[in-house]
């Protein structure tokens, strides 16, 4: 069996290459793929076999894909570029006639308004078309997105965001890399859809107190309105299109939309997911 994971140079594609290792399955029939091979050479050293793949470059992914069996799209962080990036993917894999193409997409993105939503509908829809059996697994916050608000609360002690009392339910990367080598390594999985989240949903007055434990000192959600929020962070420096796209997903927070706890991404690890305390403290 040869999987190929894209985005190995990536945070996500590194943890799911360690999570197939961990499975067992052997170094010899991963295809560790990304842009800078540097980063992968120390993959390489442990038998696992490495492949320049760029999004942009069809001819890397068609090389990279020879003889593929499953193919783990990890979703571009290239904003304006991601759907044209993962229809190539798709059409290197739909050519290369792997038997499964795992794509991490983001929650309910074929009926959410979750600002990030409308690229991985797109591409949901065009995987749905092409013929590729697949399986979707639509990832819901990541822990990790919050270690920069800690590391600035150490300096101010005080998060201040415009989600009001939103909730989410994030889990660690970790679990979700773990949740694709699940789906790549288990039989039963071509055609199903997953919705994964952490097993809790948390508020950022609970973010503030999980802070200042780790921390050791005070930390206080200050919750503001959107426009005093994208007032502040213009202030600090942010560019107006920077700042209101954290504004909207403080908005999208504030909705409910990445507060939803499935089960779904406990059942397919076999375990709980990480704890917010724990996630954050494995980061930081």
């Amino acid at each position: 069996m040869s999987i190929v994971v894209t985005g190995a140079t990536g945070h996500l594609g590194r943890l799911i290459v360690e999570g197939l290792l961990r499975d067992g399955v052997a170094p010899s029939d991963i295809v560790a793929g990304g842009r800078n091979l540097a980063k992968l050479s120390d993959l390489a050293e442990r038998g696992v076999r490495v492949a320049t793949i760029d999004y942009s470059d069809p001819a890397t992914l068609d090389a990279a894909f020879a003889g593929a069996e499953k193919v783990a799209l990890v979703s571009s962080s290239e904003v304006g570029q991601r759907f044209p990036q993962h229809t190539a993917v798709i059409d290197a894999a739909a050519a290369a006639g792997v038997s499964q193409l795992v794509y991490t997409s983001a929650p309910a993105a074929d009926t959410s308004a979750l600002i990030l939503a409308p690229d991985h509908k797109a591409t949901e829809q065009y995987l749905r078309a092409s013929g590729v059996p697949f399986t979707i697994l639509r990832n819901g916050w990541y822990t990790e997105n919050y270690v920069g608000t800690v590391q600035q609360a150490a300096q101010t002690g005080t998060i201040v965001a415009s989600v009001g009392e939103g909730r989410v339910a994030s889990a660690a990367r970790a679990d979700y890399a773990d949740a694709v080598a699940a789906v790549l390594t288990t039989d039963g999985q071509i055609g199903k859809t997953y919705e994964l989240s952490g097993d809790t949903a948390w508020d950022f007055t609970e973010l503030a107190s999980t802070a200042a434990e780790l921390l050791g000192r005070d930390v206080a959600f200050v919750s503001v309105s959107t426009d005093d929020h994208v007032a502040g962070m213009i202030g600090a420096g942010l560019d107006e299109g920077t700042a209101g796209f954290v504004a909207g997903l403080d908005t999208n927070i504030r909705d409910g939309l990445l507060a939803v706890t499935t089960g779904e991404l406990r059942e397919l690890i076999g375990r709980p997911t990480t704890s917010l305390k724990d996630g954050l403290a494995a980061a930081l």
